[in-house]
Formats: structure tokens, sequence, C-alpha cells
């Protein structure tokens, strides 16, 4: 005979109040991740865009707010340009965009640079001021149709889309570099082509500064589409795959807020657009696509409007090969604490120098540069 045993009487469940709490917190967090993604996703900073799917770190699954039919129509377009495939071309080239006032003064050391790869880069010009004569076969006839260009304007800006449609008609331009007419290279031709050509991202300097060169240049009237805590600061000097020199054509809705609201001496400050335009643009459309760093050197230590340039007598080896070895890139905020960003340059995850081209130097070292070339390039 079984013996049933009495039934156990199942004591009140009790749940702690610190798990209830702990089980809420999670949820609450969980929801945060989904409705608010995160706008870097440091795993895919050195890869395609396409693989890591930047667009759905930048729209919010849910959001805060109805957006503008411009804005919809915004988003529709960079987000179809972000994620389609590049096409390969049997002949990548290099793009080099010269925005100059005239004639290029190292026209003759970029001839240098150039000598040998005739089949892995166009050259274009943006002439604003006169009709540039140039003393290289190399660069006649590569003259584009230019427009007048005033620095701290949006003319600047126009002139840098202006030189990106003329080098996208040609689809084998697969990367494309924005130069100065004081600019100059600091690798030769091959170190310079593997190092573009070998990584998946642009090289567009971008950072926030608190103070009143940065976002003390943001102007309220450019919401709801760019808001302050979007707004960002770099310098001018680019170097963009094809992908991303697309999409700076295509835009109109973050370029026209640039245009009407940054500008010198509006609401009793200056904004220049060269300077915030595309930082702002791609920190908000794909800042995992972006380096964070121009890859062209220029000296702002001496605290003035302009950067420092070279006289003759500043140009040696020695300064040279300095500016070829620093491999960490740092940005000085505007505000009183005069914070300093700082980073190493990492291409393809590896610590690599930062620049491949410096700036500004006086037409009178160009023969010291001439002289000094093929020892400072020689990586």
């Amino acid at each position: 005979m079984t013996i049933m045993s009495p039934p156990r009487q199942r004591p009140t469940s009790r749940r702690p109040t610190w798990i209830i709490i702990a089980i809420s917190l999670v949820c609450v967090t969980l929801l945060g991740a989904y409705v608010y993604p995160s706008r870097r996703n440091p795993d895919c900073y050195f890869f395609a865009s396409s693989v890591c799917s930047p667009f759905k770190y930048w729209l919010p699954v849910v959001p805060l707010r109805e957006l503008t039919d411009d804005e919809i129509a915004s988003h529709v377009v960079i987000r179809e340009i972000l994620t389609m495939p590049s096409v390969p071309s049997k002949n990548a080239k290099i793009a080099f965009l010269f925005l100059t006032l005239g004639s290029l003064p190292f026209e003759r050391l970029w001839e240098k640079f150039f000598l040998g790869h005739e089949d892995f880069f166009s050259i274009y010009v943006h002439a604003s001021r006169e009709k540039p004569v140039h003393v290289s076969p190399l660069f006649v006839g590569h003259d584009i149709r230019s427009e007048k260009v005033t620095w701290g304007k949006i003319s600047m800006v126009d002139a840098e889309k202006r030189l990106l449609a003329n080098a996208l008609q040609d689809s084998d331009n697969q990367h494309f570099v924005l130069l100065s007419d004081s600019c100059i290279p600091l690798h030769n031709f091959n170190y310079v082509y593997d190092y573009l050509m070998g990584t998946n991202i642009s090289f567009i300097d971008c950072f926030q500064d608190p103070g009143p060169h940065g976002n003390g240049r943001y102007s309220r009237q450019m919401l709801p589409e760019i808001a302050e805590v979007d707004f960002r600061k770099g310098a001018q000097w680019f170097s963009v795959k094809r992908q991303h020199a697309l999409l700076i054509l295509a835009d109109s809705l973050y370029y026209t807020k640039f245009k009407l609201y940054c500008k010198a001496g509006m609401e009793r400050r200056n904004c220049y657009a060269d300077e915030h335009y595309l930082p702002t643009l791609f920190h908000m459309v794909d800042p995992t696509g972006i380096a964070n760093w121009s890859v062209t050197h220029v000296d702002w230590s001496e605290g003035k409007w302009h950067p420092k340039a070279y006289r003759a007598k500043d140009v040696t080896y020695e300064l040279l090969k300095n500016i070829t070895s620093i491999d960490e890139s740092f940005h000085v905020t505007s505000n009183k604490k005069r914070v300093v960003m700082q980073a190493p340059c990492l291409w393809n995850g590896m610590k690599r120098p930062c620049y491949l081209f410096a700036r500004k130097f006086y037409p009178e070292a160009l023969d010291n540069l001439m002289y000094l070339f093929s020892n400072y390039t020689a990586s």
C-alpha cells in the first residue's frame, strides 16, 4: 500500500524588491538602446560603410519628432548612396583637386611627385582669381570653369563641390583630395596611393569644440535639422572616397542651412561654412565612415586666424621629417580650458603617420623643397 505524503504547503512568494528594481533598469536600458542606437560602432570604424550599415546608427527607430518632407527626401537619398555597392575600377585613380587663386607656385614640385604614375591620377584646377599659367605639361588643359571664391564664405564650399562634380565625371576616380596652392606632398606617389586606396574611409577633420570658435558659431536657426549637439568643426582639406564625394554633391538640405545661417558677422558671430559644413554633415550621416582627421598637416600653434606659414629659411630636412613622423592627431578647443583632444592615427587598425601633405608654404620655398624632395619623400 502506498502511503501518500500530505501535500506540502507552498510558501507565499515574496520577491525581493531589489530584483524588481534590477529587472526594471535592464528593461529601460534595452529600450533606450533600441530607440536611441549608438552613433559610433568602434568595431566597424575602419571598414566599409556598407558593411557596418552606418545608417542604422544615424536614424533612430522611433523619431523624436515628425520629419519634414525635405528631411525624409534627404534621408532616402543619403541612405541609398551609403548602402549602394561600390563599382570596382580596373584603373582606379586619385583625383587631385587644386583650389587656388591663380597659378600654382609648386607646380614643378607636384610634377616631380606625379611623374611616372600618369595612369593613376587626375588633376583638376579651380583658379578663382586669374587664369593660371602652367609650367608643367601635366597641368595643361586641366583647368575647370571657376567662380570667385571669398575666404570664410559659402563660395568656398561651392568651389569644392564644383571640383568634385568635374572629377566625378571620370568613373575611374575613386578617391578625391582637396589641396590648396600652398600645399606640398610629404611622401612619394606610391606611398600616397597605397595609403588612400588601401582603406575604405574618408579623411575628414571633425571634432566638437564647445568654445566661441566652435559651438559658439552655431545658430539655432539651423533647427530642427541640425541640433547644436551635432555641430562640428574641422579643417576643410579633405580626402574622400567616391561614395562620400557623391553624397556631398547630393546634399542640399544641410548645405542650405549652412548657406543661410553660417556667415561672417551673422548674429554677432563669425561662422565659416568651410570649417563646419562637412564635419557636421558626416558626423550626422556617416560618423563611422570618416577618420576625424585630415591627411593635410597644418600648424595652428601661433594662435592666429591663419596657420603658420613656412618661408624658405624654415624649410629644412628636419622640419619635413618631423612632420612626416607625426602619428597622433590632436585638436584644441577654443574655450577657456583649451582642452587638447589627442588620438593615434589608425590606418586599418594600425598606427601610421597622419599626414600625406602639408601647408602653408610660401612660393619662395620652392627651390629648397625641390632639392630636398627625394630625401624627405623616400618612404
